[in-house]
């Protein structure tokens, strides 16, 4: 028998089968007052339940028009907002991820009836199956965008993927390694008698994506300014590659060209005119159609193999670019210009050998404050001893060198790269005291000396045994 309540307060009745029906009029999503109708198991959480209701229709939080499975809604998510909202990659990635996965395991789950502990039993199972845990936070990457839109139609009030932990990977992650400068030069050196000799130049020099390569447009190549538009990209594979837009606001830029790119665009371009291609696509097919992405990321990798060469994906030629802009002394925000970044943040993750750098300079400054005065000095006086002695250069020269990145493994000389070779390096510490400093100068003063007056005595000596005219030709 029902419990007598006052109007708008909801009933509680107990079912002949031994459950309990729970009622009441709440708020729906189409701001109308809809009768709600529940059974639970026990009175305790009939009770619950009915405050539940009642709570939410007081705080102004509507009940859903209809209780969705949770397979059904994905399939409204995607038709009804991913499709019209989304760049059709990612419609294609999260309706296989829909259809493979989230639906097989969850679907029959109904919407609003999502708990924390059947969403992980699902992602650890997945684990135990052998799926990756990168794969596995894609997977519930799509839960979680699905859900929250759920949220704001007001169909659920929380979004369990958020409170589901991933299992962890007792596997190291793959570091991505740029190619060395041996590396880039051998590169550089057998693209040249490639077809797309001016594409593979272009991923070095300019850092563009895969999809903003193979999308450029001759328009885009500004020849009189030596400037490169980056206005679009080509993404997708097969029947669904597409022309669109760029990854991001900051992905839109120009790009300097130099001498050797310009020169190998005007002889694609006239290759390409002597072959009847008249594809607006700087890059084609033989054919003349857009070249496949995926097709493009095998092209280069066998052409890596043919050539010796270690093999990288496209998209680590990006991260070469960056270490050696870095290496060259160019500003990060530069960098994060040139890669089209929208946060500083990604722009690091490219760049390697900066941590190492940051450490060698803590040990260094630990070193100098922490040791004792006495240690200090000694070691100062041993060092611009064997400075002078061995020629090494000064201090501050070592310690750039050590900062070098392990990947840059060539040689270089002078000062136009922005590192100074030791005929061109004047050092000085400015961390020592003065007394210390006219020290190292007079220990200095003292070796080129010694050195003049080695010389002049063995000119002296080389002299009194020639002759005027050998002199004068030494002269």
């Amino acid at each position: 028998m029902a419990r007598r309540r006052a109007n708008g307060q909801g009933s509680i009745s107990r079912r002949k089968d031994g459950r309990w029906d729970v009622a009441a009029w709440v708020l729906s999503a189409n701001g109308e007052i809809k009768h709600v109708r529940t059974t639970v198991k026990k009175e305790e959480e009939a009770d619950r339940r009915l405050t539940e209701l009642k709570a939410n229709h007081n705080n102004g939080i509507p009940v859903a028009d209809k209780n969705y499975r949770l397979g059904d809604y994905l399939d409204y998510w995607l038709e009804g907002f991913v499709k019209p909202n989304r760049r059709p990659n990612t419609y294609a990635q999260d309706e296989t991820i829909v259809r493979l996965y989230l639906k097989p395991g969850l679907g029959g789950q109904y919407l609003h009836k999502l708990s924390v502990p059947v969403a992980q039993v699902y992602f650890t199972n997945l684990r135990a199956a052998g799926m990756t845990v990168t794969y596995i936070a894609t997977i519930r990457k799509v839960l979680s965008s699905a859900l929250t839109r759920a949220m704001r139609e007001e169909l659920i009030t929380r979004n369990v993927a958020r409170l589901v932990e991933l299992p962890s990977d007792p596997g190291e992650k793959k570091e991505a390694i740029p190619w060395r400068l041996d590396e880039i030069q051998q590169f550089l050196t057998v693209i040249r008698s490639e077809r797309l000799h001016a594409a593979y130049l272009l991923l070095p020099t300019t850092g563009l994506r895969k999809g903003e390569l193979l999308g450029l447009r001759w328009q885009d190549v500004d020849a009189q300014r030596r400037i490169l538009h980056v206005r679009q990209q080509l993404t997708g594979s097969g029947r669904r590659m597409h022309i669109g837009p760029l990854k991001t606001k900051k992905s839109r830029r120009d790009l300097p060209l130099v001498s050797h790119v310009l020169e190998a665009l005007r002889e694609h371009y006239e290759e390409q005119r002597a072959r009847g291609i008249t594809s607006e696509l700087v890059f084609t097919t033989d054919s003349g159609g857009p070249i496949d992405p995926k097709n493009f990321l095998k092209m280069f990798q066998r052409f890596c193999n043919k050539n010796g060469l270690r093999v990288i994906t496209v998209h680590d030629v990006r991260r070469t670019q960056a270490t050696l802009l870095r290496y060259l002394g160019v500003p990060m925000r530069t960098i994060q210009h040139i890669l089209g970044h929208s946060r500083m943040s990604t722009t690091e993750l490219y760049v390697l050998g900066d941590e190492d750098e940051g450490q060698q300079d803590a040990i260094q400054l630990i070193e100098e404050r922490l040791l004792p005065v006495e240690a200090s000095r000694k070691e100062q006086r041993v060092s611009s001893l064997a400075r002078f002695i061995d020629g090494s250069g000064s201090r501050q020269l070592n310690r750039q060198e050590r900062k070098n990145p392990t990947w840059w493994s060539g040689s270089t000389s002078g000062a136009s790269t922005g590192t100074l070779t030791r005929d061109l390096f004047l050092g000085k510490n400015i961390r020592a005291s003065v007394p210390e400093r006219i020290t190292e100068v007079d220990a200095a003063l003292k070796v080129h000396r010694r050195r003049l007056m080695l010389g002049v005595v063995a000119v002296n000596l080389a002299v009194k045994n020639t002759t005027g005219e050998e002199v004068e030709l030494a002269t």
